[in-house]
């Protein structure tokens, strides 16, 4: 790719800068990326998922049945699972569901999302009304569901968003 500042071959960097609600990509090769200030070693390897998930089960007390567990569509094992971080199908969801709360507990403290909605700056009317439409969708199946403590939290979510009047 060619630097889009020197116009030389070997363009490494490429920045997406935003501006006045205006985005800007430029490809830069390592000097013209180091004219403006920016950093072209790369960041250290943080450990990968599948190392993750090979120390966690080695924690896992139900070793032996985890070994065993594969999925009846695709194939997969808990094992492969493990290895490469990565489910087969939609199915495995459903498979290692145990697994895999344990592992969204042991990474995030629980297996429900507890976050707060996104509101940017100023939303229009039309996103505010889909946004207030999704909640009460959620709030229908939480009720049926018998779930009213989550019901309880996104009625107040749907409080905070309505109009006042």
């Amino acid at each position: 790719m060619v630097c889009d500042n020197c116009g030389s071959d070997g363009a490494v960097v490429h920045l997406t800068q935003i501006v006045n609600n205006q985005m800007s990509t430029f490809h830069l090769c390592e000097r013209c990326a180091a004219e403006k200030g920016l950093e072209t070693t790369p960041e250290p390897i943080n450990i990968p998922l599948t190392g993750f998930l090979a120390q966690m089960g080695e924690e896992e007390s139900t070793r032996g049945e985890s070994a065993d567990l594969r999925c009846s569509f695709c194939g997969l094992t808990f094992d492969d699972f493990r290895e490469t971080g990565r489910l087969g199908c939609p199915h495995c969801y459903a498979t290692f569901e145990g697994h895999l709360r344990g592992l969204l507990r042991r990474i995030h403290g629980g297996t429900q999302h507890m976050g707060k909605v996104y509101l940017p700056p100023n939303p229009s009317a039309t996103e505010m009304e889909k946004r207030l439409d999704t909640l009460r969708r959620k709030l229908q199946r939480a009720v049926e569901a018998e779930d009213f403590e989550r019901a309880a939290q996104i009625r107040d979510q749907i409080r905070t968003l309505e109009p006042a009047g």
